[in-house]
């Protein structure tokens, strides 16, 4: 394959991911819709050591997480004005 090292990580890591066997986590949302996450073994790694950490399930982990607010997308700063030229 002839692309890009970017695409070729994330191919190679979506490859691996879908090798390993998934993990489901029943939640129910903030607006009470029952979901089902599946979370990859890594995912899983980071959501136990979470919720352990807080003492927590991950279900419940899962339905505090859907409260915190989303971060908002920064604009890139203007771009400087052009320099005056010497006529």
């Amino acid at each position: 394959m002839n692309l890009p090292e970017p695409d070729q990580v994330f191919l190679r890591d979506l490859v691996k991911a879908t090798r390993q066997k998934p993990h489901s986590v029943n939640w129910t949302d903030r607006d009470g819709t029952e979901r089902l996450s599946v979370l990859t073994q890594a995912e899983v790694v980071r959501v136990n050591q979470i919720a352990q950490k807080l003492k927590i399930s991950k279900s419940e982990l899962l339905r505090q997480a859907a409260h915190i607010p989303v971060a908002k997308a920064v604009p890139p700063p203007p771009p400087p004005p052009p320099e005056p030229t010497a006529s």
